[in-house]
């Protein structure tokens, strides 16, 4: 068997996993003993996986988680009223599925950013889209595309996400349009796509930090409405792994 011309023509169509594949075959004393169909089955095993490990990060690339997170390393230990059994229902995705929002409140230091990225990159390797963004970065961005063209452009970004992670909400409160943006990204994702939001603040606060009790009643219809809730509480992590260094 010509092994090289082989080799090179699947990389050249991309099939570099098969390519790999066939070179591990082709060094194996023991391959000879395997029949064609299990050959070539081992070649499309390691195909696949190689394209689903390509996507998976594009994927979390496209993510921009803001922390490496992962469910499999939630701290349940430190007492912060975090529900292992929510949690882990939440890691199946099938909230997301149902395109239904996630809240998650608590104060500074618990790990609500923490959670986020988590179940966010857990999305991400079930194969959906996440993006995320603190919300005072998705307020300066689309005021930026505003200026140079790309406000449709984003929304579209935002609305065809699978996962929008909206991190620190209730830092400040809006500005009419900023009010305006809000709503328009969450009525175009609503039933149809998922947020998760964290927030300092408890959820029955929200309302003050829009500003515009029209709009704010608009927006947390969209936002809160049937959404899974996870209220952390106690001291900072930040400040109790300071004390153990």
């Amino acid at each position: 068997m010509l092994l090289h011309p082989t080799l090179e023509k699947l990389t050249t169509l991309r099939f570099t996993g098969m390519a790999a594949a066939l070179q591990e075959q082709m060094d194996m004393d023991t391959a000879d003993n395997l029949g064609f169909e299990e050959r070539l089955g081992l070649l499309l095993d390691r195909e696949q996986a190689v394209r689903e490990t390509r996507k998976l990060q594009t994927r979390l690339r496209k993510a921009k988680l803001r922390q490496d997170g992962s469910i499999e390393d939630v701290d349940f230990r430190h007492p912060r009223g975090l529900d292992r059994s929510l949690v882990t229902r939440l890691a199946d995705c099938n909230w997301i599925k149902e395109h239904t929002n996630l809240l998650i409140t608590g104060p500074t230091g618990v790990g609500k950013s923490y959670l986020a990225c988590a179940l966010a990159q857990k999305a991400c390797r079930e194969g959906y889209s996440a993006l995320y963004l603190r919300l005072s970065k998705l307020f300066e961005d689309l005021a930026l595309a505003k200026g140079d063209g790309r406000y449709l452009k984003l929304l579209t970004v935002y609305s065809k996400t699978d996962l929008l992670v909206l991190d620190d909400y209730g830092l400040a409160t809006l500005n009419q349009e900023q009010r305006h943006d809000l709503l328009e990204i969450l009525e175009d994702r609503h039933g149809l796509k998922s947020t998760l939001v964290t927030s300092q603040l408890p959820v029955e606060h929200w309302h003050e930090r829009i500003g515009d009790p029209t709009l704010a009643d608009a927006i947390l219809d969209r936002l809160v409405h049937a959404a899974h809730k996870i209220k952390l509480k106690g001291e900072s992590m930040r400040k109790k792994k300071a004390r153990l260094t």
